[in-house]
């Protein structure tokens, strides 16, 4: 018995370390070449072989940080992931109330519906959202009547657009969350709130919200994480940036720097300074999943 006693803290890392050691070789490794080559001059002469590889040390990042038009893709990133991440809250949670007035197959057809659009690859849905704005054969613009508009030629319809996007693949997974949080809620304090008069967002707003907070907390953090580093859509529906980078995010202009411009170094330094954001993000989730943990 204490030799069992004496073994049992070691008994967990065991089962984690095949684990730890596959996430080591995915994670671990590339973040450490992402972080070595952005010290040094890495474009398409040293990939070749044509020049040797100068170390410049933080060089790639003082040439970043005096780039305006990187403090103006940050600006954006920022901007444009605070927009999907308050509207996909509100829909996901509008349609997490919905849920629990709505009939059992009304219901049961909105949670297909909400997971095949969780399931659709960034891709595809991206494709069929361009088909469906599409200035000569999309049904939007005639149903609408705006003839040949053209939803990517301008910066901003250009970002409504991959919003929708985003949105659309990214409710789901908030609207199923905070519905599970709400039928946890006692449905004797619903009825005291709805008997005291309360509107139906009197009761969100007084009497859900706060009893979901650590649900809404972690589909917070979560929807900012996903929302920060959006690549695909982007880089689908605005041709790789817009037109003359109007619509770029920092991870489509670190694509841009390393593999259109062949500016390995500047690019890596680019997606270290976006890892260091998500860094903080996580961090502050994790603080807060704490947090929430000892309140409860």
């Amino acid at each position: 018995m204490s030799s069992m006693r004496h073994r049992a803290p070691w008994t967990p890392w065991l089962y984690l370390t095949p684990a730890l050691v596959v996430l080591g070789g995915l994670l671990l490794y590339p973040v450490y070449q992402l972080g070595l080559i952005s010290l040094f001059r890495y474009t398409q002469a040293q990939v070749s072989g044509g020049e040797p590889t100068a170390f410049r040390g933080f060089g790639n990042y003082a040439d970043l940080f005096s780039d305006g038009q990187f403090w103006q893709v940050l600006l954006a990133t920022v901007v444009f992931a605070a927009a999907c991440v308050g509207s996909t809250l509100a829909v996901g949670c509008a349609l997490a109330v919905l849920l629990t007035r709505v009939r059992a197959v009304p219901r049961l057809a909105l949670m297909l519906a909400a997971l095949g659009a969780w399931a659709t690859p960034a891709v595809t849905g991206s494709t069929v959202w361009l088909l469906l704005f599409d200035p000569d054969f999309g049904p939007v613009n005639r149903i609408l009547g705006l003839g040949d508009h053209s939803w990517t030629y301008g910066r901003y319809s250009a970002f409504l657009l991959v919003l929708l996007e985003v949105v659309w693949c990214s409710f789901p997974f908030v609207m199923v969350t905070v519905y599970a949080g709400i039928r946890a809620v006692p449905s004797e304090v619903l009825e005291a709130a709805a008997l005291d008069g309360a509107s139906q967002w009197r009761i969100w707003r007084s009497v859900l919200a706060p009893m979901l907070r650590p649900i809404l907390t972690v589909v917070t953090i979560q929807s900012v994480i996903w929302d920060f580093k959006v690549f695909t859509q982007i880089y689908v529906m605005t041709g790789g940036g817009g037109i003359a980078g109007q619509n770029l995010v920092l991870n489509v202009y670190a694509y841009q720097k390393a593999f259109a411009s062949s500016q390995y170094g500047l690019g890596s330094a680019i997606g270290v300074v976006t890892l260091l954001i998500l860094l903080v993000v996580t961090l502050v989730y994790l603080r807060l999943l704490r947090r929430e943990g000892e309140e409860l």
